[in-house]
């Protein structure tokens, strides 16, 4: 059965980490802005539903949100596990600045502890030494305005765990003119959420599965609050907003649970908001499931665009028509794409079909970016001087 209704507060976490207050690097540690004192003498963490309540001296499940004293302090300030030169098509934002390049990093750390992660030595590192690059807001704003970047993605990890530390550096990218882009799960709750996405200008949002079952049993989290984030994200704020949902087999890929979805995102955000099928690999404790076939791919994005969802996509596969946009009134090719690469760019320079005229929605230049599908890196010394 889909259960996508409204769901208990998760128990309060067995996994909170003692540490010494002498283990914290100082010079990363910036006080939270999102807590408050209980009566017991603890700290209650306001980020996240998980809502981790603290002792001096203990870490929450995130491990770089800490209390320190009298209060929470985000651990991680101007520190990342590292920064590439991506295709924003990588976030993947099919419908946002296409063909450019954006610079993406993120922290330590995660809300969640998906059995299935596919950046599990990152997102659940608990080894300070993870975040080997240092680099404050101003200098990650002005790398990616020099290497010709027209974004900047928190991503790697949620940026939810690293909040002020995003939002610092997403507002030195709009004083030079950058987007910023959150790669996040939306596991928020409303006060921080409204902080962290003030600042965004795109998001794509890990929507995992659509039961509670899944949430709890292999993500050790709950469904509705991401349902609450993308509502209101749509509803209450200019974000472009884009949905991807990894499709595990025997897990959340049946016809049942992918029209479910499908049909919530339509009434619930509107036929507009692209949705990203993408095909799962074995990885972290799910090492012995299947990869996801090409062809369950191929049956979710005809599923979605049969309930609705005019632009549905698949990812992680070789699919060039899957990957690539169409016109939901005409049909004809608007943007081709072979992985992460386009090749071809049929949009007017009013952003709509050739052929027939409709706009298709979205955030485009006249002309697209041709970044491609290179990667690179940034080297240490660039964040640093």
């Amino acid at each position: 059965m889909i259960t996508a209704g409204l769901a208990p507060r998760p128990p309060e976490p067995a996994m909170s980490l003692m540490m010494d207050a002498g283990e914290i690097d100082r010079s990363s540690t910036i006080r939270a802005r999102h807590w408050h004192a209980l009566d017991d003498g603890r700290i209650e963490c306001d980020v996240c539903p998980r809502r981790c309540k603290l002792h001096d001296g203990q870490r929450g499940f995130c491990f770089i949100r800490a209390r320190l004293g009298d209060e929470l302090v985000l651990t991680s300030y101007g520190r990342s596990s590292g920064f590439a030169i991506d295709p924003i098509e990588k976030k993947p934002l099919f419908h946002f600045l296409p063909g450019t390049s954006i610079l993406s990093f993120g922290t330590a750390g995660c809300n969640l502890g998906c059995r299935f992660c596919q950046n599990w030595d990152v997102s659940q590192a608990r080894d300070s030494d993870r975040l080997t690059a240092h680099a404050s807001p101003e200098s990650i704003a002005r790398i990616a305005n020099a290497t010709g970047c027209q974004s900047v993605a928190f991503t790697f990890n949620d940026p939810v765990v690293f909040l002020e530390y995003a939002v610092d550096s997403a507002r030195a990218c709009h004083d030079l003119g950058l987007a910023a882009v959150a790669v996040t799960a939306g596991w928020i709750l409303p006060e921080a959420r409204s902080d962290l996405f003030r600042w965004m200008d795109a998001a794509n949002v890990d929507l995992k599965a659509f039961t509670e079952g899944f949430y709890r049993r292999l993500c050790g989290g709950s469904l509705a609050p991401v349902l609450e984030t993308l509502v209101w994200i749509r509803k209450k704020t200019s974000v472009w907003l884009e949905i991807t949902t990894l499709l595990i087999p025997g897990e959340n890929d049946s016809d049942e649970e992918i029209e479910a979805l499908s049909r919530w995102v339509v009434d619930s955000l509107g036929p507009d908001v692209p949705l990203h099928f993408t095909g799962f690999h074995p990885d972290d404790k799910m090492r012995g499931t299947s990869s996801t076939a090409p062809s369950a791919l191929t049956r979710a994005r005809r599923i979605a665009k049969r309930t609705g969802v005019r632009h549905a996509y698949t990812g992680n596969v070789d699919d060039p028509e899957g990957e690539s946009t169409y016109c939901a009134s005409c049909f004809e090719l608007l943007i081709g794409r072979a992985g992460h690469a386009m090749t071809q760019w049929n949009l007017t320079p009013l952003g709509g079909c050739p052929a027939c005229g409709e706009i298709l929605p979205g955030r485009f230049e006249v002309r697209p970016g041709s970044w491609g599908d290179r990667v690179e890196g940034v080297p240490q010394r660039e964040l640093v001087r």
